[in-house]
């Protein structure tokens, strides 16, 4: 079993579709919880947010990244393959859980097979889905 991450400070929701991170961050504010959320419309955009210490300084480090699988240029896939080459620090106080409209059993299974990604969530997402990743992952109060 993993250790729980001590605080969830930052949400990180990575999804081209720009009216689903409204919607998805809509149900995270809604569930009263005192974390950034910080929404970008590109793996790559996410990567960068993950990098950046300038243009984001102010912003905490994600706790919780829901990534979407199918995105144009660099998938969720392609965007795995990178964060699993970052520091060991990033990796230490973050978790990635698809949150994808596929139910491609191969998509689930593929997600399962790599030991950074700690759910598999259908879209949308929603405060049960939200509460179990939190739960299992982080210390909250």
């Amino acid at each position: 079993m993993t250790d729980k991450i001590e605080k969830l400070n930052c949400i990180l929701l990575i999804d081209d579709d720009e009216a689903t991170n409204f919607y998805h961050k809509i149900i995270l504010e809604e569930e009263g919880i005192d974390v950034y959320i910080q929404s970008v419309k590109s793996a790559k955009e996410g990567l960068d947010f993950l990098l950046s210490k300038g243009v984001y300084e102010d912003c905490p480090n994600p706790g919780i990244i829901f990534l979407d699988l199918n995105m144009p240029g660099m998938s969720g896939w392609d965007f795995l393959e990178e964060y699993n080459v970052l520091s060991k620090d990033i990796h230490d106080r973050a978790v990635v859980s698809i949150l994808t409209t596929s139910e491609n059993p191969d998509d689930r299974e593929r997600a399962a097979s790599i030991p950074i990604v700690k759910d598999f969530v259908q879209k949308p997402l929603t405060p049960k889905a939200f509460w179990k990743v939190a739960n299992e992952n982080f210390i909250l109060n």
